[in-house]
């Protein structure tokens, strides 16, 4: 009979009641309760206020636990990215999904119908006519409708169209098929640039709100209940700001669409909230770091360079990794917790392979071991997501409180 470690099953995953610090094989993705609960009512408490909907961009984590949490505190819907992210979010009760891209070949457009058929509200983008007739055809020959909203980009951006003249062209395109309804518009201030980005976020929204006004007044929207949705993770109050003092909600309803909020980042988006809170002093407290990833020490090979067992494969790294608290693996010095913090003062990872990163050592880190167990921050919590198939949900002792799976 085999001996099952403490802390993990049989698969040598982790179980309920583990500690990080002894058990659970690392490196381990570690997403703490409580700033977890608190961004997910910090960012519907925004949308609220600003008197918008909130469906939140479910690319960021593909984890069907946390798509729950989000709904069941408030969220109107879930943004997804493809149509497979759709069907795994359909699949584990997310019934509003808006996919923020074109419906692009038959085999998407056959994943898509099979969802419209099985009761989900969905919605789509469209920017060309090329797309706007295949979707047409498609959905008319499945005896199905299909919500599409029209998408309005930026010069040199990605996609959508380019002007007010495109969009009202493509509209009339829509009205012509009888498969599609025009449900409103769509856009993505995160691909707007400029020398003054806060000014050119404003134009952008400026021109989303202008463009659904036109359309209206045109006949051309085609649902009683259309909507207007913009907004990323950085630019959110912006956006907000832009749709509540136009007053749409007469006739639109504002959707904002935020996803690395809800665990943060020690990077990108915390720079980003720091522009964030100096435009909304009001807001005060933000949003707060909740994903954190933990590995040991594996080699002290010279003097002042530490190799830890992290790579590429276990965080993301579009920036590297910030070192952020150092533990000892099941600490039983005299004395001391088992969730005693360390430093890891001075500290640098100014490598990232695979599987080790690289860490510079300041020259009075004479206590570090092999075996010690290292917390790092990331940015951009989508490209570390996207590496695990599990998660632990875990408190302030650092004790395992549930297991997230992903459905990547």
């Amino acid at each position: 009979m085999s001996t099952i470690f403490q802390g993990v099953n049989e698969k040598g995953m982790p179980q309920t009641g583990a500690s990080l610090l002894s058990g659970v094989s690392l490196p381990a993705a570690a997403i703490f309760e409580a700033p977890l609960a608190h961004n997910l009512a910090w960012m519907q408490r925004f949308a609220d206020s600003h008197h918008a909907r909130f469906a939140p961009h479910g690319k960021t984590t593909m984890t069907p636990t946390l798509f729950k949490r989000q709904l069941d505190a408030g969220a109107w819907g879930v943004t997804l990215a493809t149509a497979p992210q759709c069907q795994a979010a359909f699949a584990h009760g997310v019934e509003r999904l808006l996919l923020a891209n074109q419906l692009i070949g038959a085999a998407n457009m056959a994943i898509v119908a099979e969802l419209i058929e099985a009761g989900a509200d969905f919605y789509c983008v469209v920017d060309s006519t090329a797309n706007v007739q295949a979707l047409g055809r498609f959905f008319a020959e499945r005896g199905l409708t299909l919500k599409v909203l029209i998408e309005l980009g930026v010069m040199g951006g990605r996609c959508g169209c380019r002007n007010s003249e495109q969009v009202s062209e493509l509209a009339r395109v829509i009205d012509g098929e009888p498969a599609l309804q025009l449900a409103g518009i769509e856009g993505y201030e995160g691909v707007v640039y400029g020398d003054n980005p806060e000014r050119c976020i404003r134009d952008y929204a400026n021109q989303l709100v202008e463009i659904a006004q036109m359309l209206h007044r045109d006949g051309l929207i085609a649902v009683s209940d259309p909507i207007i949705t913009a907004s990323g993770s950085a630019w959110y109050d912006l956006i907000a700001e832009a749709f509540d003092e136009a007053q749409l909600r007469e006739v639109f309803t504002p959707v904002l669409r935020p996803g690395c909020y809800v665990v943060h980042d020690h990077g990108l988006y915390h720079e980003a909230q720091q522009g964030v809170l100096s435009r909304r002093p009001d807001l005060q407290e933000g949003l707060r770091p909740a994903l954190e990833v933990f590995a040991q020490v594996q080699s002290l090979p010279e003097p002042g360079l530490a190799i830890v067992a992290m790579g590429k494969r276990d965080i993301g790294g579009d920036r590297l990794p910030m070192p952020l608290r150092r533990y000892r693996e099941g600490d039983r010095r005299e004395g001391k917790r088992s969730d005693e913090v360390l430093t890891v003062s001075g500290w640098e990872v100014f490598k990232l392979m695979d599987q080790h990163a690289f860490v510079r050592l300041p020259e009075d880190a004479e206590d570090v071991q092999v075996g010690d167990i290292v917390a790092f921050g990331a940015s951009h919590p989508c490209l570390t997501f996207d590496k695990w198939r599990r998660l632990c949900l875990v408190d302030a002792r650092l004790n395992v409180k549930e297991v997230l799976e992903t459905v990547f």
